[in-house]
């Protein structure tokens, strides 16, 4: 028996991919430890998304090394995929494997093991050439109350900016059946609700010749009994069309929580992303989803100083937060990212201008974040357990609201669904009280 840590940096997929592997470590008779602990194999889920995420990934390989010299350490993931021999020159590193063949760590480490090689096994092959979804599973989530369910891979959009299609490959969409039948078996291990992941979900089912969409696999998950809450990962606006709303109409267990990607207020600075919509094309997604629910939660990413981003540019990106009112933004200055077509693009702007606009879109997107927390004072609305921390019960709702829960009732635990009634803000917290059920 091994003891095995794992670290896990970037996106939800990434994390669905460690609880993937855990389970099949725990599986093997391994034990799952925590990454500070002293392993025997350490497992670095890396991301490459900025310049920052790989300065992240070579830091937390380093952390290894020093917990356990005699470790065999793994760097796996986006970063592995795109820089594979930069990652195997660093001190300490055993394996290497990108973004396929997952499924098959094991048998790498045996190799690692038996042969000792003097120099990292690398295992990366050409991911645009790979046309099938990988299949793993996950049976028990192990880091959190939620279970993160991964429905495709891949992107085909190419945004200017974006280097995780080279990371990731084309879409490779899972089989509606293996989802299901995933999410059943969660459900009789006491998962109630389910986030639905991907690189990009809004394009499931593009490779399917039955012309199966994500639409389909929301309604046929919505069926399962036992599935409380479907939690729907970043969307393209343009999905968000009428068909798609009438349709969602229909589905009790979808949650009120909308993450509609944006990136860009400006359809000048949006031609140049190639994110193949307008602004108009956004706010009419936003106009369908809420007239269909009532307050929902739509959150957002925007890009800040984004090559010749203009200052009526930049203007258009505040007045779209005003408009909008998202109930959380995510500002990014632009970062240049090696190997994107934005990193050549001419009239870079300075970084004292982006750090400028960051903290202006900040600024007013914390305002947005307080008013919709505020409209919720007073009202009673189901949470989810997720933790006991510094005295309270924590936990979200549908629409994403975090709650501190003051009461400690037998019934409630994580894992459990309960109502409370938000009474009031401290620090910036909400603090709610449990309701009789």
């Amino acid at each position: 028996m091994k003891r095995v840590a794992f670290a896990t940096l970037g996106c939800k997929t990434n994390q669905y991919e460690t609880d993937a592997l855990m389970d099949l470590f725990h599986k093997n008779g391994d034990l799952i430890v925590d990454f500070d602990e002293i392993a025997d194999l350490y497992i670095i889920n890396t991301c490459t998304v900025t310049q920052v995420s790989d300065r992240k990934s070579r830091q937390m390989i380093r952390r290894a090394k020093k917990h356990n010299p005699d470790a065999i350490t793994v760097a796996m993931g986006c970063y592995a995929q795109i820089s594979p021999d930069e990652i195997a020159a660093l001190e300490g590193v055993d394996l290497v494997l990108g973004t396929n063949d997952r499924h098959s760590i094991l048998k790498h480490i045996a190799a690692v093991s038996t042969e000792k090689p003097d120099v990292p096994i690398v295992i990366v092959e050409d991911i645009s050439k790979v046309t099938q979804f990988e299949e793993l599973t996950v049976s028990k989530v192990y880091t959190h109350t939620r279970a993160f369910i991964k429905i495709q891979e891949g992107c085909n959009q190419f945004c200017s900016y974006c280097i995780i299609p080279y990371a990731r490959g084309r879409v490779r969409s899972r089989k509606l059946d293996a989802v299901v039948s995933e999410v059943k078996k969660l459900v009789a291990s006491g998962y109630v609700e389910f986030v639905l992941t991907g690189i990009h979900i809004g394009s499931y089912g593009i490779d399917f010749k039955d012309e199966t969409s994500l639409i389909d696999l929301i309604e046929a998950l919505n069926a399962i009994n036992g599935v409380k809450r479907i939690r729907l990962g970043s969307l393209e606006p343009r999905l968000i069309d009428d068909a798609f709303v009438h349709r969602l109409s229909k589905l009790d267990k979808v949650c009120d929580h909308f993450h509609l990607s944006l990136q860009s207020g400006s359809n000048q600075v949006l031609k140049k992303m190639n994110r193949k919509y307008t602004r108009e094309d956004f706010l009419a997604s936003v106009r369908r989803l809420k007239q269909l629910y009532n307050a929902p939660a739509i959150t957002t990413d925007i890009i800040v100083g984004f090559p010749g981003e203009t200052e009526k540019d930049f203007e258009q990106s505040l007045d779209i937060v005003d408009t909008v009112a998202f109930s959380e933004l995510h500002v990014f200055p632009f970062s240049p990212r090696k190997g994107t077509p934005a990193a050549k693009m001419d009239e870079q702007c300075s970084g004292d201008l982006k750090k400028e606009r960051s903290e202006k879109l900040i600024a007013k997107g914390r305002q947005n974040t307080e008013a919709y927390q505020t409209a919720f004072v007073g009202h009673t609305l189901d949470v989810l357990i997720e933790e006991f921390k510094d005295g309270f019960w924590i936990g979200h709702t549908t629409n994403y609201l975090k709650l501190y829960l003051k009461d400690s009732t037998p019934f409630v635990y994580a894992g459990s669904i309960v109502s409370a009634k938000i009474e009031t803000i401290a620090d910036g917290k909400l603090i709610a009280s449990v309701q009789a059920s």
